[in-house]
């Protein structure tokens, strides 16, 4: 029997043996150091107003789980209000809550574009994006990352085959591994031509915009854009919420599966958020502070290593190639105390192996400058 055991696991194991030759195999390491890698960016996870109103909220009788699904018992005060803020702030005529970015992306890519039409994602997408449009309804293409003429040429093959459905164009504002912004106007131009325009703001949100509205704030409001703001990044908590039309957002409720058939939020993350919104209106520091972190480190890699280009966001990648150099790099830049992951594939595309940079108000000034002092000591010679 357990020799008959070993031998079910006999494929998984040879998966996992390939992986760690490849130098891509996985685990799970514990924070230790000062941090360069969370997507906590304006310092709000471990914020005194998140944690005042997570107490105040227990004392309130918030409860920590909904204990149902948001049509059934699941639906309490606390998520209704801070859809409701959310929408006033993101500019959206309505909001709604999901577990998490990656389950809002799938949701709503499998549920909004129909049969007969066409979602169009950025070769660069997130990996939800990826899967929501592989279990989705609408056909499926990718154009070449940023390339607005490039995604207008696969339009118009797919039109001249006589396709007459809706183009769902899915993109992120700020991409998660690269640090680089989406063509986000020239994109809303295409979107108007030919259907809607879907825009993941997971890495925007808290960071860009008035009061940390997202890079795609001006587009908010319009029919034909749904937006993904996530709480789990600068925002400080978990959960994400889908913002669009209020049809739209209807359909959702109505239509999406992993909507209807899955517990609700924690209606305590919903308190939390609400309070999160409240500190972007109140606190602009963080935001120009964080920006300060952007313009030192730059002008430090500038002067340090300049054949190593940044991107000029808060998400810094560094690109060394190799797997393995890479894992090499960035445990010799963890032994000198700062937090920064290596990226390998499938995250990243083959040989852009990286280290990921993810500046934040969890750093100091001179620890930013001290970081940029250790790569330029560590970085590998070419």
């Amino acid at each position: 029997m357990g020799q008959g055991i070993l031998d079910r696991l006999a494929s998984y194991r040879r998966d996992l043996e390939g992986l760690a030759a490849d130098a891509r195999l996985r685990g799970l390491a514990p924070r230790r150091g000062i941090d360069f890698s969370s997507n906590d960016y304006i310092g709000l996870a471990q914020s005194g107003r998140l944690v005042q109103a997570a107490r105040r909220a227990l004392d309130q009788g918030v409860p920590v789980g909904a204990a149902g699904s948001r049509l059934l018992r699941g639906n309490t005060d606390p998520q209704q209000e801070f859809e409701d803020a959310a929408a006033r702030f993101f500019g959206a005529e309505a909001a709604l809550g999901f577990g998490g970015g990656y389950v809002a992306n799938f949701a709503v890519l499998t549920t909004l574009p129909q049969r007969g039409d066409l979602l169009l994602m950025d070769a660069l997408s997130h990996a939800s994006t990826h899967e929501g449009a592989r279990a989705g309804r609408a056909q499926v293409a990718q154009f070449r990352h940023g390339d607005v003429g490039h995604a207008s040429d696969v339009i118009d093959a797919w039109r001249a085959e006589g396709h007459t459905g809706a183009v769902w164009i899915t993109v992120e504002s700020l991409y998660s591994m690269d640090g680089d912004v989406a063509p986000l106007d020239a994109l809303m131009d295409l979107a108007d031509r030919h259907g809607f325009l879907m825009v993941d703001e997971a890495h925007a949100t808290g960071v860009y915009g008035p009061q940390g509205r997202g890079l795609a704030h001006h587009l908010e409001g319009r029919d034909n854009v749904v937006t993904l703001h996530t709480l789990g990044k600068a925002l400080g908590g978990s959960g994400a919420l889908i913002c669009g039309s209020r049809v739209l957002i209807d359909f959702l409720i109505n239509r999406c599966r992993p909507f209807i058939f899955a517990t609700a939020p924690s209606p305590l993350m919903a308190a939390v958020g609400s309070e999160a919104l409240a500190v972007l209106r109140d606190e602009p520091w963080r935001q120009a502070a964080l920006q300060a972190h952007v313009d030192l480190f730059g002008a430090q890699m500038a002067q340090r290593l300049p054949q190593v280009p940044v991107s000029g966001s808060q998400i810094v990648p560094l690109i060394v190639g190799g797997n393995a150099p890479t894992m090499n790099l960035a445990q010799a830049v963890q032994a000198r105390g700062f937090d920064v992951r290596g990226i390998r594939p499938p995250t990243v595309p083959q040989g852009t192996s990286r280290l990921r940079v993810s500046l934040n108000l969890n750093a100091s000034t001179d620890d930013v400058i001290r970081l940029a002092e250790t790569l330029e000591e560590l970085w590998p010679e070419s």
